[in-house]
């Protein structure tokens, strides 16, 4: 999926807090054409780029981070798609009914918990013409309806094109599963990872003890 993935290839990163994924984002914007980023962690780097992101889950601490996270995907020409619109609540009241709101339009106690419909429009499409698919992390809150909508969407889309040979799809993480078999995908995907912190070693570019030592044994085999 790194190396020799069959082009055009697409990552989907999620979750919480973009201080967690700061080498997979860097690694990643090396490896793939399109990086579709959602989850609280999308809020960084829409604050990076001057959105006002009200009371959403933000690390401004890491602004400057993100906005290397954002030249580096520049300078690689990979394509990052940030949310253009959310699914908001007020002061993170995930009882009260979402608004759909532009990102630009996110009042001060307003709070994103989920992409908006023009985004997962976005990303799906892109995706369409995409051969290879790494995901990892929710698009939003997905353990309270109806914050699981783009994270359900975006699996089916995904699952539908790799039912039909179209795509090679390959998710890893705690979270991702739960989203995945949330989403009733997860048999769908080419390739489910149950590994967290050693998944996302991986994607970092990072070496894993366990498999090098395979490879260690697989080439002394091999000179035998």
């Amino acid at each position: 999926v790194l190396k020799d993935a069959v082009t055009p290839s697409m990552a989907i990163i999620g979750g919480a807090k973009i201080s967690t994924k700061l080498g997979l984002l860097a690694n990643l914007s090396k490896h793939v054409d399109v990086l579709a980023i959602g989850g609280g962690m999308a809020n960084t780097l829409l604050y990076a780029k001057g959105v006002n992101v009200g009371s959403s889950i933000c690390e401004p601490e890491l602004l400057d981070d993100a906005k290397q996270i954002i030249a580096e995907a520049e300078k690689n020409s990979c394509e990052m798609l940030l949310p253009v619109d959310a699914a908001t609540v007020r002061d993170r009241n995930t009882n009260e009914p979402a608004h759909i709101l532009s990102v630009n339009e996110i009042p001060e106690n307003g709070s994103i918990l989920d992409v908006g419909p023009a985004t997962m429009r976005l990303i799906a499409n892109r995706l369409a013409n995409c051969k290879t698919l790494l995901w990892n992390g929710p698009m939003g809150l997905f353990e309270i309806p109806p914050f699981d909508t783009s994270t359900n969407f975006l699996a089916r889309k995904a699952a539908a094109m790799t039912d039909g040979g179209t795509l090679t799809s390959v998710a890893g993480g705690g979270d991702t599963l739960a989203a995945l078999n949330q989403a009733g995908v997860s048999s769908s995907f080419s390739y489910i990872s149950t590994g967290g912190g050693a998944f996302l070693e991986w994607l970092e570019g990072r070496d894993l003890p366990g498999v090098a030592s395979l490879k260690s044994k697989a080439h002394r085999a091999d000179k035998r």
